[in-house]
């Protein structure tokens, strides 16, 4: 919504006709002197070198799932392992080009991709880079497996580096890339340029866009690719990843230097996605390069390529490549290659016919790009001979260490535990300047923040005026503007994040000291806006996005469940996710609108969940998940903005603080019962114990979680063992909420003190209904009260207006609300 755009009724009613430009199929044309003078005969050579490596790599495993053996060595391989046989020449055409700046991100598919990228990066690097990174790689574990003496030269080593790395991987060694963590479907080795390989369909299609992002934005070197297969097409990931990236404010708003980022969506179209067949069956777009007349002017550049010839995909991919780097992506290449294994080896190829695979059989793309070299005297059959005895020596070799356990441990189970987070703190990931508009101090509204009240109440205990008030929402944005003062890499983005002001006010004062290319509005796609952030962050950037509304995480469900919670572990940490998803917890709007999913999220191993509940939590939760290393999901409830701190006397303190992570706040102190709040429901907890006191003469102690996870239980424990009652109450739905897991913890820990099972109170099992019925179905402090007469401690003459007995227990659970 720049206000700099205006939308002129008269030029948008125009009446005219929309054009395409033709889109190039197969236009590559094969000139044999031309590709020696562009290449070198060495690297051609190279080219179907690493073509037969990869066949036979993939042939080995094949093998090992099929028949339980491979060159005499018997191996029970009992995971994955999804194949790209035939599939060659598309990977190795496309790492020719290549450099170690660029980065690929693959799909379940991507041992050819990962082997192609780093057999190239061997083929260029210089010996002393190559001995630097194996030798510092994991402490030169695995360089050590396999430096034996034996080898020609160092490239010969690097090329049983990166095939021993790979294989011990797909087998759990913890001598793999990924200490055994990452498997067979996310393998990757970053020191060469082969970034995470995705499990799921599409799912590199929005982290790669991130990736992308954090080179353009901190003017790193390089393109990044997203190797996807053609029914990734059926993706919401992918669509939201192509609008992400060809935003039109990248070249329209952002500073003229920047461009568009700098991401090519390489679609490896094998013709099937598993057994579905795209083109004629699943999906209705006859050629894939068709789509990228749809996304943007430039048609994304689109191209359908033969990716049965290496040379024809490393043309391609180098001109594709120079569009990027000129800022003129997003761009889209169609590679036509075929997978003549099946899915898994265990997929029989019923879906196709036999006449079909001979067919592509009949033009196999490493037979025939021998043919070509052999045809055009760059190879003898004879050294084709000893090329592929060559490769399968080596293959043999990297699997003999791979299943030998004296040199190839499995994985101790216990690393997983150390890598799901990394708990670091960065001040910045960059040394140089942040870039801002304007010095903070000039800043209108950090201005008139000092001139607020950090405080609620003046010195007689009365409130002070809303106008007058430094607010939840103005933690949240002084904890922003200094950590963008701060690190440079840091940005921000989501839905009306720029000159809105974030929707509910927490950015206002930002637009006007945070330039374009750190804080921007993004398209309606939370998939992306997540798996974006994700990409941005392990790339090496700090990234906070925001959903506008709780409801709206099941639109980023895989980014939030699958990837942000998950890269640092499968990478057995060597990558960090710095970042924070800010969430905001609705009311008021119904249904779809206001719900607390924090039990969801609670529920995925390898997030943090926030969720302050005071004006002084604000900030200092969101500056402490700010200047950490791990993805944090950040709830703010909208009851809460516009509150002031009425806990911490001394108010919101101006400088720079941190809350202490993990630690439950006691708000009240009591002896008689304990009342555990999460977010907003503090505040009914603050009435609850005030009637509890002033009606029953029980002092009761009120506890704000503050933390989800982790969580330290000593503050929890030790006031349980003291009242010996516990009642746990937030705003999310009773059914599955986190409380019952923290509080079946809590009997665990507590079970020789307490005199009464722990309540955990919620939200109604039901829709959430308009405003006016909320009070019948968030808790109230009523809710409390009645609780505790009925299943805890029975009040003296209170009379319950609603039923928390254990008949009405059994009456919801048989009814499912």
């Amino acid at each position: 919504m720049p206000k700099n755009q205006v939308v002129c009724p008269k030029e948008t009613r125009k009446p005219g006709k929309i054009t395409f430009k033709p889109i190039p199929v197969m236009q590559y044309k094969p000139d044999y002197k031309e590709e020696v003078k562009k290449y070198g005969k060495a690297r051609l050579v190279k080219m179907y070198y690493d073509m037969l490596m990869i066949r036979e790599f993939e042939t080995m495993l094949n093998q090992i799932k099929v028949q339980g053996s491979y060159e005499g060595m018997e191996y029970n391989h009992p995971g994955p392992a999804h194949l790209s046989i035939g599939q060659e020449a598309a990977a190795v055409g496309q790492a020719v080009n290549l450099d170690t700046d660029d980065y690929i991100f693959g799909s379940h598919r991507s041992h050819g991709e990962i082997l192609a990228k780093c057999l190239s990066a061997v083929y260029q690097l210089e010996d002393e880079k190559l001995n630097s990174i194996m030798g510092d790689f994991l402490g030169g574990s695995t360089l050590s497996v396999i430096k034996d003496g034996s080898h020609e030269d160092v490239k010969d080593l690097a090329e049983d580096f990166v095939l021993y790395g790979t294989l011990s991987e797909i087998f759990a060694r913890q001598t793999g890339f990924n200490k055994g963590l990452g498997g067979s479907m996310h393998a990757f080795f970053i020191p060469f340029g082969s970034m995470p390989n995705n499990a799921l369909v599409g799912g590199s299609g929005d982290v790669s866009v991130g990736s992308a992002l954090f080179k353009l934005i901190n003017r790193k070197p390089g393109i990044v690719i997203a190797n996807i297969g053609d029914a990734s097409l059926g993706c919401g990931p992918v669509w939201e990843g192509f609008w992400m990236a060809a935003m039109d404010q990248y070249r329209e708003l952002w500073d003229g230097e920047f461009g568009s980022p700098p991401v090519l969506f390489n679609i490896m179209n094998n013709q099937y996605g598993m057994g579905g067949q795209t083109r004629g069956e699943t999906m209705g777009y006859d050629m894939v390069a068709r789509i990228g007349a749809g996304i943007n002017p430039e048609q994304m550049h689109a191209e359908r390529v033969d990716g049965y010839n290496p040379l024809a995909v490393a043309d391609a991919t180098e001109r594709q490549k120079k569009n990027l780097l000129a800022g003129k992506g997003p761009a889209l290449l169609d590679v036509v290659t075929y997978r003549l294994s099946g899915h898994s080896p265990s997929d029989a190829s019923s879906y196709r016919t036999k006449e079909e695979m001979e067919l592509w059989e009949s033009v196999d793309c490493v037979e025939s790009f021998g043919e070509y070299l052999f045809s055009n005297k760059a190879l003898t059959k004879k050294q084709m001979a000893a090329m592929k005895e060559k490769v399968v020596a080596k293959v043999s070799k990297a699997m003999k260490l791979a299943i030998d356990p004296a040199v190839s441990p499995y994985t101790d189970i216990s690393l997983i535990e150390d890598v799901m987070y990394s708990n670091g703190k960065v001040e910045k990931f960059d040394d140089r300047e942040p870039e801002v508009l304007e010095k903070m101090e000039d800043n209108a509204r950090v201005k008139q923040l000092k001139r607020k009240e950090r405080y609620a109440f003046d010195a007689d205990g009365k409130p002070f005026s809303a106008n007058k008030l430094y607010t939840y929402r103005d933690g949240i944005f002084e904890a922003m503007i200094h950590r963008f003062y701060t690190d440079p890499t840091m940005v921000a983005y989501g839905e009306e994040n720029r000159d809105w002001g974030g929707a509910f006010a927490c950015y206002r004062g930002l637009t006007e000291a945070i330039p374009y290319h750190r804080l921007f509005n993004s398209p309606i796609s939370e998939g992306a806006i997540v798996g974006s952030a994700c990409g941005y962050a392990l790339s090496g950037g700090r990234v906070c996005v925001e959903l506008m509304y709780c409801d709206f995480m099941g639109r980023a469900g895989d980014e939030i469940f699958n990837q942000i919670s998950k890269w640092q572990s499968m990478s057995a940490g060597i990558l960090k996710m710095p970042l924070v998803l800010r969430v905001s917890v609705g009311n008021k709007y119904g249904a779809q609108h206001s719900q607390d999913w924090s039990a969801m999220v609670n529920h995925i191993p390898g997030l943090k969940v926030y969720y302050p509940a005071t004006t002084c939590d604000a900030k200092g939760m969101l500056n402490l998940a700010l200047a950490g290393t791990d993805p944090v999901v950040f709830f703010e409830s909208q009851k809460t903005y516009g509150i002031g701190e009425m806990f911490e006397k001394d108010g919101v303190p101006e400088g720079y603080y941190e809350t202490p992570e993990g630690e439950p706040a006691v708000r009240i102190p009591g002896k008689d019962l304990t009342i555990i709040t999460v977010g907003p429901v503090l505040y009914s907890g603050m009435k609850a114990v005030e009637e509890l006191k002033e009606k029953y003469g029980l002092e009761a102690e009120l506890i704000d979680l503050r933390f989800i996870n982790p969580l330290n239980y000593d503050k929890l424990v030790e006031s349980v063992k003291k009242t010996g009652r516990v009642v746990l109450a937030s705003d999310a739905v009773e059914r599955g909420s986190a409380l019952h897991n923290i509080a079946d913890n809590l009997t665990t820990l507590c079970f020789d003190y307490l005199d009464a099972p722990p309540v955990v109170i919620g939200a109604k099992n039901w829709i959430s209904p308009a405003a006016e019925m909320e009070k019948d179905y968030y808790p109230q402090p009523s809710w409390m009260i009645d609780a505790i007469h009925q299943r805890i401690l029975p009040l003296p003459g209170h009379v319950p207006t609603h039923n928390y007995t254990t008949g009405e227990l059994l009456r919801i659970t048989r009814k499912g609300v």
